[in-house]
Parts: C-alpha cells; structure tokens; sequence
C-alpha cells in the first residue's frame, strides 16, 4: 500500500477538514470534501484552489462531493472530520450508502460514535474496520472558504479499530495516508480518554469566556496562565485516574502538549507560553458559540463523567464543568449528546461497554438489558 495514491473523501469543511485536506494532497493523496450543509465548498466547488498557511504551506484542489452519496461511491476511505454534534447526522447519511470495502476513520472520536455507526452498519448486513482517533492529525482555523491557518501537524495520535483484529491493518492505511504517527490503544475507552481536548478547552473557555462573548482577539497559549495551567492539571488528573482504573495505557496532558505542539516539557502553563513565543499558542474563540463549549462539553466531558461513575473515580471537576457552562448557556448539555442518548448507554453495564470497545458490537435490545 505504501506509495500508493488513495482516494479519501472527507466529510465536513471546516478547519480540521480544510486542514486534513490540505495534508492528504501535499502527502499524494486524492481529498474529496463533502459539506453535508453545502455552504462550506461554494467557492471550492466553483474551481477556487485551497490554500493552507502556517505549519503546512501550499496550494491546494480537493474536489467536491455534494452529498453523501457520491463521497462514498467516489472514495475508498472516508474521514469524518467535523464537531461531534455533527458525528450522528453523518452518520445517519453515510451509513445507506457505504460499502463492504470501505473504510472509515473518525477524526476526532466522540462519545463513542463509532458503535453507533457500526450498529447502523451491522443492520445492513455489513461489517468494516471503523477507526478511532484520540485526536485529529491537525489543529489549524479556517479563514474563508478557501484558506485556512494549519498550526501544527501532529506528532502523534492514538488510535484504535473496531474491532481490534483490524488494528493492524488499520495502523498501516493509517501510516500510509498520514505518516508513522499514530500509537495504537486498546479499544473505544482508551480512546475516550485519549482525547484531552475537551478537559484543557474547559479551563481555557472558563479562564476567558468573557473574552470570547466581547469577540477580542487573544493569544490562547499566553492565556493558558498558571491559575489556569494548575485547573489543567487536575483535570487530567481524574482523567488518568479513570484510565488506571480501566487497566488502560493513555498519555499525560504534558505528553499531550509536547508531542503535538514540540516544546520542552514543564508545567501545562509554562508550556503554553513557550508556544505562545514560538507563535503556534493559536488564537482563542472570539465567540461563545465555540465548539470549545458547544461540541466539547457534552461529547467530551459528559463521557468522561459517565466512565468516572461507571469505575467509582467521580470526575468531580469535569462534572462541575458540565454544570457551570450548563448554567451559563442556558443549556442542558448532558442532554445534547445525541449519540449517547442513541445508544442509551444508561443500561449497560461496564463489562458490557468494555466488551463493545473491542469488537464493535453493542446489541440495543440485548446486551445491555437490565444489566446495570
């Protein structure tokens, strides 16, 4: 497989997907980008070339799919590659349409999102390796409908298949579309708790939100300050506790921010200044209507907070999170998380979930039936 051009339709248009785009071609790969909206590949549809800036250079001309269907039947690969409140309803319109040669990477992982599009899949008769990354190859902000700031590419990323006798090869298309970057884990829990986005844009929201609803441009790494720094540290503290409870193997948030952003390790707040005087400390939201709250609150922390009950290591401070911007929003958000009010995640119980990570299968009316 190595050397050959692969044919990999992206569904979303946003940053990560601009950004994946971008590195796939420069890496001799054929991107497809799939906007399920249709706003997010205007100018790219009508011919316009994509440019990427920062830590990838380049201009670029994915194609367009425009809809669901012509991504799947022009692509061997799929890549989902938009906020988790947009994972169920690409599924949902995938699934009709994907075949037993497809293989699908989900780019970055959620609320285990995979079992759901796997039981959509299994009700067709089909079963493909479905991968998923702890977090995405990219970080980047897209600029228009035509550029977009790539701020770092990642040095690695976590990642794991359903089911686990796929892994292997997986690793290889992996390797073969990306580079030599990804480390396998053992299963959807360690992937869950692999994805440290949504605890460390938890504390920076918190740290700055009153920055983001007056719209102001600041500097994210430099406002990642000790006060804030500390809050992300113990917030991964009770993620690692969860891990360890699980028997699992997941990085540090020190691990995190040295390998994707390349600086010395040292305390989470003197790390982000580094990257601030390097200039890859990015851009904080200039919104409230950030997916640092909207995706990552209920898709991240409230999964979080489900396996904490599930082990009896209470994330406390991931559950306060989810109150607090559950207050200021006005918002439910525990109630928002469609995939796991899909897969009623409530009646299973921890032997059940951790079976399911492994092979991919999670019957709705059986497996999970008065079990808890």
């Amino acid at each position: 497989m190595s050397g050959e051009q692969m044919k990999v339709g992206i569904a979303g248009a946003g940053s990560i997907a601009f950004a994946t785009a971008a590195l796939l071609e420069q890496k001799g790969h054929a991107p497809m980008l799939w906007s399920p909206s249709g706003a997010g590949t205007v100018e790219l549809a009508e011919g316009e070339k994509l440019t990427a800036r920062g830590a990838l250079e380049g201009v670029f001309s994915p194609s367009v799919a425009t809809s669901a269907a012509t991504l799947a039947d022009a692509n061997d690969v799929l890549l989902i590659a938009l906020p988790g409140y947009g994972h169920k309803t690409v599924f949902d319109a995938l699934a009709p349409h994907i075949r037993a040669d497809h293989r699908v990477l989900i780019s970055s992982h959620g609320s285990f999102g995979a079992l759901y599009l796997a039981r959509l899949l299994a009700a067709r008769g089909i079963e493909i390796p479905i991968t998923a990354w702890g977090t995405t190859a990219v970080t980047g902000r897209r600029k228009s409908g035509t550029d977009v700031q790539v701020n770092t590419v990642r040095a690695k990323v976590d990642m794991c298949t359903l089911p686990a006798s796929e892994q292997d090869a997986q690793m290889v298309l992996c390797e073969t579309l990306f580079g030599e970057v990804f480390a396998p884990r053992e299963g959807l829990l360690a992937i869950t708790l692999s994805n440290l986005n949504p605890q460390n844009h938890m504390g920076i929201a918190l740290g700055n939100i009153t920055r983001m609803e007056q719209g102001e441009t600041w500097s994210q790494g430099k406002n990642v300050t000790p006060t804030v720094g500390r809050l992300l540290e113990r917030l991964d503290d009770e993620r690692l506790a969860i891990a360890q409870a699980l028997g699992l193997s997941v990085k540090t948030i020190f691990e995190h921010f040295h390998l994707s952003f390349h600086v010395p390790v040292a305390s989470i707040s003197e790390m982000n200044q580094q990257m601030h005087a390097q200039g890859n400390g990015g851009t904080g939201p200039a919104t409230a209507d950030t997916r640092y709250v909207t995706e990552d609150v209920p898709y991240g922390l409230v999964p979080v907070a489900v396996l904490g009950k599930l082990v009896g290591r209470p994330a406390v401070l991931h559950e306060a999170g989810i109150a607090i911007f559950s207050a200021m929003y006005g918002r439910d958000f525990t109630a928002e998380n469609q995939l796991l009010n899909a897969l009623s995640l409530e009646h299973c119980s921890l032997a059940d979930l951790a079976e399911a990570a492994k092979t991919g299968r999670l019957d709705p009316k059986e497996a999970c039936a008065e079990k808890t």
